[in-house]
C-alpha cells in the first residue's frame, strides 16, 4: 500500500499506467472523427449543405479532454484509492484483531468497528488470513480460528458491546490453545481504556502469542470512557446516585435523566465532575408519584450499561398512615404508639399522621383524612373499636389492595373485636411476667421458610412479656408470621381480596415487649413494605424459587428480550448476584414484584490503561477512518463515458432533427440513461416476485418482522419450532415459516400472522392500518403477542406498546377465550394456553349478538402475552431454546399443543363447533 498523507493506493502499481496518457493524447488527437453520412439524391443536396462547412482533420479539444479524463478516471479506480487510511492497515503476516467490546467500549462502538474493518480490509489487499477475538466473557464460547477477510469481517459486524467487565484473562487461556498459521502473526488489540486488573498481563500474551511478529494497541481517550452510575439506596426520601469516572485532567459535567417504564421523561438533574476528581454525588428531587414511577435512571449520551440504572420496587418509596388510639402522643412521645413505628420506617417510607382536628377517642376523622389520599399501608396502633363508616371504608381499601398492618394493646384486648383482623381473638390477654403470670417471658422462634421474615437473623435478647391470644380454631385458616417458642401466633395475616391484613399480637411500644426497641422490629417492618410494594420475599415461590429474566440490558444500556444463554438466579442467591453472561444486568422476576440487577457499581475497576512495555501504543482514533473511494470514481468514469457517446452522437450527426435521426437519438438517449439501470437492476421488484412466488408455492406460518433482530430471531426460531411439531403431529405440511414487512410485503398469502409487540412498538402509518385491518377482515388471523405476562383486563386499555400498535387498526370487540370456544378443542383437547410465562390472559373476538358473523365466527384477531414463540423456538436440532417457567418441559409441551390448535383454527375455522362432534368430544373427556 502507497500512502500520500491524506490518501493511500492499495494498487499502487496501477499508477504506471498514467506514464501511458501522453500516447493517449496523441492517439486521439490524430483521429479524426467518424465522417458524416448523407444521403445522395440530388434534391436532398440542396438541403442542409453549407459552402463554408468543413470535415474536421483532428478531434476537438473538449472531446479530447473528456477522454483523457474517462481514462484517467479508470486508472485511479483500479489503484484503488483509500482516502484519510488508517495507520497499520498494511500487512505481511497472519492478523489477530482483539476487540475490547465491554461496558466501556459501547459509546464509540462504530469507530472502533470501523478501526477493525480498516484492519480486516487491508489483510484482505495482502492475502493474509484474519482472526477477531473478544475479551467480553460469553456463556458458551466458541472457538477462535483464523478465517478468509470476508468471514472474519462477518465476524467482527457479529460483535456488539456487552454490559460486563472484559475477562481478558481467560480470553489469554483461550488464545493459547487456537489454532494458528506457522510462524509470526500480527496482533492489533483495540482496548477500552481501562485497565482491568489484567492489561500488562494480556499485552505480554499477546507478545508471546505473536512469535516475532507486531502487537500494536488501539486505545479511546480517556475522557471518553463512559461514567458510572451506581443505585440510589433503595428507601432513602431522595434518590441520591454516584457517578464515578477515571482521573482526568479536565472537569467533565452533564445530566442524568429519570424516566418511566414507557420511556417518558419524568426528571433531571445536573452533575459535575471537578478536574482530576473521580466520584461525585447528584440527587433527583421529585415529588412522590413521580418518583415513584421512575422505571430507570441514565447519564445523558452516555449509551452504556454501566451508566445506566434500574430500578424496581425496592426504590419505591410508599405513603405510610399512622393512627394511634391513645390521647398523649405528644405529651410523651416515649410512652406513644408511634414513636417507635414512626422511627423504624422514616428512612424507607413518607409517614402520613392526622392533624391536629382528628378525633382521637374514635378515631373517625383521622382514618378518613388518610384515606382520602393515596396510601400503601395503614397502621393501627391499639385501636380498639371503629365506627361503621371507618370499618367499610378501612375493608374497601384492603380489598383494593391496601395492607392494614394493627397491633394490638389494652383497647384492642377490651373491646369486642371486629372483622378487620387476620383471626379471631381469645378474651383477655396473656401476661407472661409477674406472680401470676403462666410462664417466664418468650423468645421468638426462628422464622419459618414460608414466613416474609424468613432469613431475618434473630437477636438473642427479644422477649415478649405480653400478647394477645388467637382463637386456636382460626388458626388454619391464617398465615403465622412469627411464633415464639411455645409455638404461641406473634404476627398473623390473611388476605382480603387485593390486599391483605396483618396482626402484631404486642404493642407497638415497649408495654409488652422489647421487639420495638431492637434492629429486628426494624428488619420486620420493612419486609411488611416489601409486601405492600409487590416485592415479597416469597414471589418466586411458583416459580420454584427462582427469578426469572424477564428484561435485560444490552452493552448499549437498551432493555430488550433475553437471550437463550440468559438463565434464572435463585431467590436464596439474589444478594449475592453479579452481572456475568448468564446473569446480565435487568429485571428478574414477575410483573410487578420483578429484582433489577445493575452493572453500576464502586467495585468496577476504573485505573486507565497503563503504559505497556514492548508493544506499540496509539491513543485516539481520530474522526475519518478507511474510506475506499474506488466506487466514487468508477460512477464518474460512467458518466463521462456517457458523456463520450452523446459527443460521438453529435459529432456524427445524430443528433441532427430529421424523422429517422431524431428516432435514432432517442433510442440512443435512452439506451445510455438506462444503462445504470442494466448494470444494477432492479433488486426491489426481484426481491417482490421471489417473496411472492415462495410464499404462494406452499402454506407458511408467518411473524412479523419488528426491526429488533433478537425479537425475530426468536419469532423465526419459534414457527420453525411449531412447524415441525405440524409436521409430526398432522397431515399439514407447511414450509419453512416466512418474516413479513407489514408496510411492504403482502399478507394475503399467510393464515396466520404471529406479531410480537415489542417495547419500542410505533404506530402503524394509515396505509399499512388500512392493510391489516383488511387482511382480518378477509379471513387473515393475526396473534399479537406482548410477551409481558400480563393478565390485567384487556378492556381497561392494555400496555402502552399494544396500544400503539392497535391504535389505528379496526379491533372488534374482545373477550378472554370462553371455555368452550373452539380454540380449546380444535386439535388437542386444553384447558389454558401457556407459553414460556404462564397465567397471561388470552383474548379472542367476542361474539356480537344480533349481527351476521362474519368468517364463519372465526376470530380475526388474538391477544396473549405469555410469549408463545419463546416456548416453541428450537434450534435447527430440534433441542429448545429458551427456558419455560414455571412449569418447564411438561408447559412446553401444552405451549406446542397450544400452536397446533391455532394454526388449525386458523386453517379449518369453527367446524369443531358443530354439534356432530359432541359425542366423540364427550367420550375423550370420559377418557
Amino acid at each position: 500500500m502507497l500512502e500520500l498523507g491524506l490518501i493511500a493506493f492499495g494498487e499502487p502499481l496501477v499508477l504506471i499506467a498514467l506514464l501511458v496518457l501522453p500516447a493517449v493524447w496523441w492517439l486521439l488527437r490524430v483521429t479524426p472523427p467518424a465522417p458524416r453520412r448523407i444521403a445522395f439524391p440530388p434534391i436532398r443536396l440542396l438541403f442542409g449543405l453549407r459552402q463554408d462547412e468543413e470535415t474536421a482533420s483532428r478531434i476537438p479539444l473538449w472531446l479530447l479532454l473528456l477522454r483523457l479524463a474517462l481514462v484517467t478516471l479508470l486508472i485511479l479506480a483500479l489503484a484503488d484509492p483509500i482516502w484519510r487510511p488508517a495507520e497499520g492497515t498494511a500487512r505481511s503476516n497472519p492478523l489477530l484483531i482483539v476487540m475490547d467490546n465491554g461496558w466501556a467500549a459501547a459509546p464509540d462502538w462504530d469507530t472502533r468497528r470501523a478501526q477493525a474493518e480498516a484492519l480486516i480490509d487491508g489483510a484482505a489487499r495482502a492475502g493474509e488470513l484474519v482472526a477477531v477475538a473478544a475479551t467480553a466473557p460469553e456463556a458458551r464460547p466458541g472457538p477462535i480460528r483464523f478465517l478468509p477477510a470476508g468471514e472474519a469481517l462477518s465476524r467482527l459486524r457479529a460483535l456488539t458491546p456487552a454490559p460486563l467487565t472484559p475477562a481478558r484473562g481467560a480470553l489469554a487461556a483461550r488464545l493459547a490453545q487456537m489454532e494458528r498459521p506457522e510462524g509470526a502473526l500480527d496482533a492489533v488489540w483495540i482496548a477500552d481504556g481501562l485497565n482491568h486488573g489484567s492489561a500488562a498481563t494480556f499485552a505480554e500474551a499477546l507478545q508471546d502469542l505473536s512469535k516475532g511478529g507486531s502487537v500494536r494497541v488501539l486505545t479511546n481517550l480517556p475522557v471518553t470512557i463512559p461514567p458510572v452510575l451506581t443505585p440510589p439506596e433503595p428507601g432513602r426520601s431522595g434518590l441520591e446516585l454516584t457517578i464515578y469516572h477515571p482521573e482526568v485532567m479536565e472537569t467533565r459535567d452533564g445530566h442524568i435523566e429519570a424516566r418511566g417504564e414507557d420511556g417518558r421523561l419524568i426528571g433531571q438533574a445536573d452533575w459535575q465532575l471537578p478536574r482530576a476528581a473521580t466520584a461525585t454525588k447528584v440527587t433527583l428531587d421529585l415529588p412522590l408519584d413521580l418518583r415513584n414511577a421512575v422505571h430507570r435512571i441514565e447519564v445523558t449520551g452516555a449509551r452504556s450499561a454501566a451508566s445506566t440504572v434500574l430500578l424496581d420496587e425496592r426504590w419505591r418509596r410508599r405513603a405510610v398512615g399512622l393512627v394511634s388510639g391513645a390521647p398523649f402522643e405528644a405529651d410523651q412521645p416515649l410512652l406513644s404508639d408511634l414513636y417507635y413505628l414512626e422511627r423504624a420506617l422514616a428512612p424507607f417510607a413518607e409517614i402520613r399522621k392526622p392533624g391536629a382536628a382528628g378525633r382521637a377517642e374514635d378515631g373517625v376523622s383521622q382514618i378518613e383524612s388518610l384515606l382520602t389520599n393515596p396510601l400503601s399501608i395503614l397502621f393501627l396502633a391499639d385501636i380498639g373499636s371503629l365506627s361503621g363508616s371507618d370499618t367499610q371504608r378501612i375493608r374497601e381499601w384492603v380489598e383494593d389492595g391496601g395492607t392494614l398492618v394493627r397491633f394490638a394493646g389494652p383497647r384492642l384486648t377490651a373491646q369486642e373485636a371486629d372483622d378487620l383482623l387476620p383471626v379471631a381473638l381469645r378474651q383477655g390477654g396473656r401476661t407472661l411476667d409477674g406472680a401470676l403470670s403462666w410462664t417466664e417471658p418468650q423468645r421468638l422462634a426462628p422464622f419459618e421458610e414460608t414466613s416474609p421474615f424468613a432469613g431475618i437473623e434473630l437477636p438473642g435478647d427479644v422477649t415478649v412479656s405480653r400478647q394477645v391470644l388467637a382463637d386456636p380454631r382460626d388458626l388454619s385458616f391464617v398465615q403465622t408470621w412469627a411464633r415464639l417458642e411455645d409455638g404461641t401466633p406473634l404476627v398473623t395475616a390473611a388476605e382480603r381480596g387485593e390486599g391483605r391484613i396483618v396482626l402484631f399480637h404486642v404493642t407497638a411500644n415497649t408495654d409488652w415487649s422489647n421487639l420495638p426497641l431492637s434492629g429486628l422490629f426494624v428488619s420486620m417492618l420493612q419486609r411488611v413494605l416489601d409486601l405492600a410494594q409487590g416485592v415479597a420475599t416469597q414471589n418466586a415461590a411458583s416459580d420454584g424459587g427462582l427469578l426469572t429474566p424477564r428484561r435485560v440490558l444490552d452493552g448499549f444500556g437498551t432493555l430488550g428480550a433475553p437471550s437463550p444463554q440468559v438463565k434464572p438466579i435463585s431467590l436464596a442467591d439474589w444478594t449475592n448476584a453479579v452481572p456475568s453472561p448468564e446473569h446480565p444486568p435487568g429485571f428478574y422476576g414477575k410483573e410487578g414484584a420483578a429484582r433489577a440487577l445493575n452493572l453500576g457499581s464502586e467495585k468496577l475497576d476504573l485505573t486507565l490503561l497503563p503504559a505497556l512495555g514492548g508493544v506499540e501504543m496509539k491513543t485516539g482514533f481520530g474522526e475519518a477512518v478507511h474510506r475506499s473511494l474506488k466506487p466514487a470514481l468508477l460512477v464518474a468514469a460512467l458518466l463521462l463515458l456517457l458523456a463520450d457517446g452523446l459527443a460521438a452522437l453529435y459529432l456524427t450527426g445524430r443528433l441532427t432533427s430529421g424523422g429517422d435521426r431524431t428516432k435514432t437519438t432517442a433510442v440512443a438517449l435512452a439506451g445510455l440513461m438506462a444503462l445504470p439501470l442494466l448494470l444494477t437492476g432492479d433488486p426491489a421488484s426481484a426481491a417482490d416476485d421471489s417473496f411472492a412466488l415462495r410464499a404462494a408455492r406452499e402454506t407458511h406460518l408467518a411473524y412479523v418482522k419488528t426491526g429488533d433482530s433478537e425479537t425475530d430471531r426468536i419469532s423465526h426460531a419459534g414457527l420453525r419450532g411449531l412447524t415441525r411439531k405440524l409436521q409430526e403431529r398432522t397431515a399439514l405440511e407447511p414450509g419453512d415459516p416466512m418474516g413479513v414487512d407489514v408496510e411492504s410485503d403482502e399478507l394475503a398469502f399467510f393464515p396466520l400472522l404471529y406479531w410480537p409487540v415489542t417495547e419500542n412498538a410505533q404506530p402503524l402509518s394509515d396505509a399499512t392500518a388500512a392493510k391489516v385491518s383488511a387482511y382480518m377482515q378477509n379471513g387473515g388471523m393475526v396473534l399479537f403477542d406482548t410477551r409481558d405476562q400480563i393478565s390485567a383486563d384487556f378492556s381497561g386499555g392494555g400496555n402502552e406498546p399494544l396500544r400503539r400498535v392497535l391504535g389505528k387498526l379496526d379491533v372488534p370487540p374482545l373477550e378472554p377465550v370462553p371455555g368452550d370456544h373452539v380454540l380449546t378443542k380444535s386439535f388437542y383437547l386444553l384447558q389454558s394456553f401457556p407459553g414460556r410465562w404462564e397465567g397471561g390472559q388470552l383474548w379472542v373476538q367476542a361474539p356480537q349478538r344480533g349481527r351476521v358473523q362474519t368468517n364463519d365466527g372465526v376470530s380475526a384477531i388474538l391477544i396473549g402475552s405469555n410469549d408463545f414463540a419463546g416456548a416453541w423456538a428450537a434450534d435447527e436440532s430440534g433441542r429448545a431454546l429458551l427456558p419455560v417457567t414455571p412449569g418447564g418441559e411438561r408447559q412446553r409441551e401444552f405451549a406446542y399443543r397450544f400452536g397446533v390448535n391455532l394454526v388449525m383454527y386458523a386453517l379449518t375455522g369453527n367446524y369443531k363447533a358443530d354439534q356432530v362432534h359432541v359425542p366423540a368430544l364427550l367420550e375423550r373427556l370420559g377418557q
